[in-house]
């Protein structure tokens, strides 16, 4: 009983010498950044997405087709109006009484949720080569829902392209004030 005692005494002891003089505090946890927060939020929400299914499917398992039904079971929580073609307010951006087309996820939501998704299968151990995330079916599904959702708006989407006679331009600028400088 008194070599308990005794030991405890002497752990105590030493623990708290180290403690003073050998153990520095631990540096602060850094907060997560809003992007990885929200990452892990969709990670996790996707894990139990495939967790729910009937059968359960493991990650490995996952493919495109389970990434575009979550995609699409995702579009009950979503809260952008997408006229359908038979509405009175299809191609109206902005509809001046309210209709019963259904409520949808936005196509930039999706967009960014992707992204996201892809970068947490990789940090997750997955393959560039096999992330389901990153497969042609998924840019091709989100395509067609921007343009879809662009028709229903009345707003048609265009992707923004750089000039290349400006490019030019502006090199060929530079090039002569040097030879202008240089003489």
């Amino acid at each position: 009983m008194s070599t308990s005692v005794t030991k405890d005494s002497a752990e105590g002891s030493s623990r708290s010498t180290t403690s003073t003089t050998d153990h520095h505090p631990p540096p602060p946890v850094q907060p997560l950044s809003r992007y990885e927060s929200q990452k892990r939020r969709d990670w996790n929400t996707f894990g139990q997405y495939l967790k729910n299914q009937r059968p359960p499917v493991s990650l490995s398992q996952c493919s495109c087709n389970h990434v575009l039904d979550f995609l699409r079971y995702l579009d009950q929580f979503g809260k952008t109006k997408v006229h359908l073609h038979g509405c009175v307010f299809f191609g109206q951006p902005d509809p001046p009484a309210p209709c019963s087309c259904p409520l949808r996820q936005a196509w930039g939501s999706l967009d960014a949720l992707i992204g996201r998704l892809r970068a947490a299968y990789e940090e997750h151990g997955g393959s560039p080569e096999t992330n389901p995330f990153g497969n042609g079916a998924i840019r091709v599904y989100l395509r067609e829902v921007r343009e879809c959702q662009a028709k229903a708006r009345g707003i048609p989407y265009k992707k923004k392209k750089k000039k290349k006679h400006q490019i030019k331009a502006a090199a060929n600028d530079e090039a002569k004030s040097s030879k202008q400088a240089a003489t």
